[in-house]
């Protein structure tokens, strides 16, 4: 994944070790790496702490999608660990996504810490057009992604996770400011 040409290196691993063993042969090249939810709930926060002993910055990556109090309440905790980036589902909401904003930004200038940068995800990039049905969606997919980001907008988000079809269109309705971070395409052996 990238964010402003910058390489985010997903941790796609189920064990501590393996992770860490990744940390130690990228850093310093790599600056950021992404915990999704099978190494966080394998490793807990032992993992973003040995990211950011070897320097590195965390992209948590658990697309919280929830109430708002306990969207807000996850990301106020993710805040206190000292993560770089988070993301929360936007289909959680304006309100949850409202309340994401407020709380790490509070939790943040309290405890002098960085405000991580708070992602939206819209509709998961491996959903096509014919699966937004199930989901009681209608349209397109990019028709939901656009309303969608525009609803992470309006709440404050500081951008998106989109697939790399969707970042022009992103940039020209948000401009440039406006993060986006895209999934990257996994070497054939990795699979």
């Amino acid at each position: 994944m990238k964010r402003d040409g910058r390489l985010i290196v997903a941790l796609d691993v189920d064990s501590y070790r393996a992770a860490a063993r990744l940390v130690k042969q990228l850093t310093p090249s790599v600056k950021i790496f992404k915990v999704g939810s099978i190494l966080f709930t394998q490793c807990g926060p032992k993992i973003i702490n040995y990211i950011h002993k070897k320097g590195g910055k965390v992209f948590l990556d658990l697309k919280y999608n929830d109430i708002p109090n306990t969207v807000a309440g996850a990301a106020m905790e993710a805040t206190r660990l000292g993560v770089y980036m988070l993301n929360v589902h936007a289909l959680a909401g304006k309100a949850a996504m409202q309340a994401t904003v407020e709380a790490v930004s509070q939790e943040a200038k309290k405890h002098h810490l960085f405000k991580p940068i708070v992602i939206a995800v819209t509709i998961l990039t491996s959903l096509q057009d014919e699966d937004l049905g199930d989901l009681g969606l209608t349209g397109r997919v990019h028709d939901n992604v656009m309303r969608l980001a525009t609803l992470a907008k309006e709440a404050g988000l500081d951008g998106i996770v989109c697939s790399p079809q969707e970042i022009k269109m992103i940039k020209d309705a948000f401009g440039d400011r406006f993060v986006t971070v895209t999934p990257g395409i996994r070497p054939a052996w990795a699979s």
